[in-house]
């Protein structure tokens, strides 16, 4: 299985110390060059960067089309780490694309790409009892609280699929 991950559901799951759910349902994770710049060198992130750099399941891969990747940037106005995993994703024809914005979102559905986010993947880690309801109940109120954005219809969506 081939899974393409950008930096928003990462510096989520470490936020809730389940970076090891994305392991433990995929395996490896596939990340573009940029994603990885942004996880190990946003001082944002300097607290995640050792997590990051330290997870040999998460595996950079570069962006092969860069005319493609520079045409989807004008385009669209996605930043790097976004639009970097859309192309890699479509380049490696991957099972699944992780992205949480909203605008990466529609984009990579607009080019046919199968994609999940994080509550997604907290939604598999339960349908294959790896977590409880309670244990997302608890992340998606840690999520919030640590400022990642969960609209509230997200979450009551996510609560009803329980």
């Amino acid at each position: 299985m081939t899974v393409i991950s950008d930096t928003t559901p990462i510096i989520s799951l470490i936020k809730i110390n389940r970076l090891d759910l994305l392991q433990k349902l995929f395996g490896e994770i596939l990340i573009p060059e940029a994603v990885y710049r942004e996880l190990t060198t946003n001082i944002l992130f300097k607290n995640e960067a050792d997590i990051v750099k330290t997870s040999d399941f998460l595996k950079t891969s570069p962006v092969q089309n860069r005319k493609a990747l520079e045409v989807l940037q004008a385009a669209s106005g996605l930043d790097d780490g976004e639009s970097e995993a859309i192309i890699l994703a479509d380049e490696v024809n991957s099972d699944a694309l992780i992205i949480d914005e909203r605008k990466g979102r529609k984009v990579a559905q607009k080019l046919g790409l199968k994609i999940t986010g994080t509550v997604g993947v907290l939604l598999q880690a339960h349908a294959e009892n790896m977590i409880t309801s309670d244990e997302i109940k608890e992340y998606l109120e840690q999520l919030k609280n640590s400022n990642i954005r969960l609209s509230d219809s997200l979450i009551q969506e996510a609560l009803s699929l329980l």
